[in-house]
């Protein structure tokens, strides 16, 4: 993740160029038939699974002329140079910042604030700065008091990840087909907005716009409770007495599998998303044990029809996520 923490030896990265890798990128044809880069400079505040997808894919597709990376970790960015996801790299996201057109900050929401406010000062005006947190309520509370005069904050879901992390975890497929929503502000320059569109759509990205509340609440309950479901049922399954962990392991099934997989994300990145959208969460979270009650007094009483119409309702849903193209009916959901 990216902010601030110099040490000397964390110095030693500012401003360092692979100038033959730079070289390289330079010399490649132009993507997107032909069409010169959409920017200029671009900086990625942040290079584990998005900030990688996105150096990937901006690379793929000759979305920017040059990309600089930033994080705090110095590991981190010893693996990006090793993958040439950058064409610069610093450890003060202030320097990555300068004189780029377009600013990423991927970072765990509850860090948007402090990161956006050590850079402020170096945002070139005209710039657009966006982000790519789950949750928009608290980014454009904590972000937008740091934002100057004439930089262009829109932020921004690209609603698309795994649960791997890491600058290793990066592909430039990651977007296709998946939707990232924008939420911009009132008084927001259409020109930015219609460019960072056109950003993502290249990216193979579907784009719609919203409200940050509607955002939070609708990401509630397709992305956020599930994952908190999915951490409490693999919790609960580890703490039964009655079962041992390695009869977790060896006896997992494709359901309990599956809530391993949702568990297995970045629990750093969960933990903010769940305290910075926590009104929208606990209100979905509340509905949920309602439903889960009533589920539970059909199972008790046999009331199978109950059942058998839940069942069917879900899944009809599932058929339509399949029908829409956001997930696929190959075995094991098409993953290895």
């Amino acid at each position: 993740m990216s902010g601030a923490g110099n040490s000397s030896k964390a110095a030693s990265h500012e401003g360092r160029v692979d100038r033959a890798e730079k070289a390289d990128h330079a010399s490649k044809p132009a993507g997107r038939d032909g069409k010169q880069p959409m920017f200029g400079k671009v900086a990625l505040i942040g290079l584990g699974l998005i900030g990688s997808s996105l150096s990937h894919v901006m690379r793929r597709e000759n979305l920017a002329t040059h990309i600089s990376g930033a994080s705090r970790s110095e590991a981190t960015i010893a693996r990006a140079r090793e993958l040439g996801l950058c064409d610069d790299y610093h450890t003060d996201a202030a320097q990555a910042v300068r004189d780029a057109d377009l600013v990423f900050l991927n970072v765990p929401v509850g860090a948007m604030g402090t990161v956006a406010k050590q850079i402020a000062p170096a945002l070139k005006a005209g710039s657009i700065l966006t982000d790519v947190g789950s949750v928009k309520g608290s980014v454009i509370r904590d972000v937008s008091p740091h934002v100057p005069e004439g930089v262009h904050f829109i932020p921004g879901h690209p609603i698309a990840g795994t649960e791997q992390s890491g600058p290793d975890a990066g592909f430039a497929e990651l977007f296709e087909n998946r939707w990232c929503i924008l939420t911009p502000l009132p008084g927001t320059d259409e020109a930015a907005l219609e460019k960072l569109t056109a950003f993502w759509r290249a990216t193979g990205s579907h784009v719609d716009t919203m409200s940050a509340e509607h955002h939070d609440l609708v990401l509630g309950i397709t992305s956020h409770l599930p994952h908190l479901i999915a951490y409490n049922i693999v919790a609960t399954a580890a703490d039964l007495e009655e079962v041992t962990e390695s009869e977790v392991i060896k006896y997992s099934a494709g359901g309990f599998r599956d809530f391993t997989r949702l568990a297995a994300s970045d629990p750093v990145m969960w933990r903010d998303v769940f305290l910075n959208n926590r009104e929208a969460v606990l209100e979905l979270l509340g509905r949920f044990m309602e439903d889960l009650s009533a589920l539970q007094r059909a199972i008790r009483w046999g009331e199978g029809e109950k059942l058998h119409e839940l069942f069917s309702r879900s899944r009809r849903i599932r058929r339509e996520i399949i029908d829409a193209g956001q997930d696929t009916e190959a075995p094991g959901f098409g993953r290895r």
